[in-house]
């Protein structure tokens, strides 16, 4: 009991970014605007797709679910940075506050790597097997591919999380960065991490190396069906696609595994704050920026709905 006591008395706080009350406030300007555009954006993308018949398709299906992980991951992350960057001394978080935080950030984000590597082989279907592609892409594989990457992400947000939270804690202190992650939370822990650190290797193989290396695999076969067409436009088409793709897949596996894939002792703080900006306000805000920009059928979508929107009715 009075170790259960205990457990419920502590809380961690996160480092502000910077001392000066004016450089808080511009950061906190700069994320405010960033999530709400990605939550838009996102948002506008999710709607758009499922308002309009000719988008539903095995790639749009993909993208609306990817658009609606983004929020989600998006919403885990924002609202408690934005608070702690407004009032530092007053933002704290319990233990288990912190342990839900980073069960959906590792679910949620593990969830979006797999998706990513699951719309690259739709892309390999598509321009590979065209033929083939209505056959193989069924609504029926693509819905259970989906709930794959929801349930692999889940189980291994629960394992992680569950046993980082089973480490003792000896007093309230300080995250060295702005949400829970894994890493800083794991360093303030008084026992041996070395298992705890051996797993996240694990978990970062898992969701970054295998995913990428099959994105690279279906990328090359991808490029070699691509060269075999004798259409210009064609050939304009299914690059376009593929580029958007992997520019997204780039953002996010080269950050993530930066951070997750390199020995825990070579972790730095100052570099994880930077990196972590980058995969969890500025990559959301940029994918249905990419998305949009390069794919035609969806761009003429959005600027449909949008005349609808802006124009009376007569």
């Amino acid at each position: 009991m009075e170790d259960a006591n205990q457990t419920e008395m502590i809380h961690f706080h996160f480092r502000p970014f910077s001392k000066l009350s004016e450089v808080q406030m511009l950061i906190f300007v700069a994320f405010l605007i960033m999530y709400l555009v990605s939550i838009s954006g996102n948002f506008s993308i999710s709607i758009i797709i499922w308002i309009h018949h000719s988008l539903h398709t095995p790639m749009y299906f993909f993208l609306a679910n990817l658009a609606a992980l983004e929020i989600c991951y998006s919403s885990t992350i924002a609202p408690l940075t934005l608070a702690s960057i407004l009032s530092p001394e007053r933002t704290i978080i319990s233990l288990p506050g912190c342990g839900t935080q980073m069960f959906f950030f590792i679910f949620l984000g593990s969830a979006d790597c797999i998706l990513l590597a699951l719309m690259a082989y739709d892309r390999f279907v598509a321009i590979c097997h065209p033929l083939h592609y209505t056959h193989i892409m069924s609504r029926w594989l693509c819905a259970q591919m989906t709930l794959g990457s929801l349930v692999l992400g889940f189980t291994l947000a629960v394992q992680l999380t569950v046993l980082i939270f089973r480490l003792p804690f000896c007093s309230s202190k300080e995250i060295s960065l702005f949400y829970c992650d894994v890493l800083p939370v794991m360093r303030l822990a008084c026992a041996d991490t070395r298992v705890h650190e051996a797993t996240l290797f694990v978990v970062g193989v898992t969701v970054l190396t295998i995913p990428f290396l099959l994105i690279i695999l279906s990328c090359v076969f991808i490029v070699a069906a691509i060269l075999k067409i004798c259409s210009a436009e064609g050939r304009h088409k299914a690059f376009s696609t593929c580029s958007s793709h992997l520019t997204v897949v780039l953002l996010q596996y080269g950050c993530g595994s930066l951070i997750y894939l390199c020995p825990s002792s070579r972790y730095s703080p100052e570099r994880g704050q930077v990196v972590s900006v980058v995969y969890t306000f500025i990559t959301p805000v940029l994918n249905p920026l990419i998305y949009s920009m390069r794919n035609r059928e969806l761009k003429d979508a959005l600027k449909r709905a949008m005349m609808r929107f802006l124009l009376p009715q007569t």
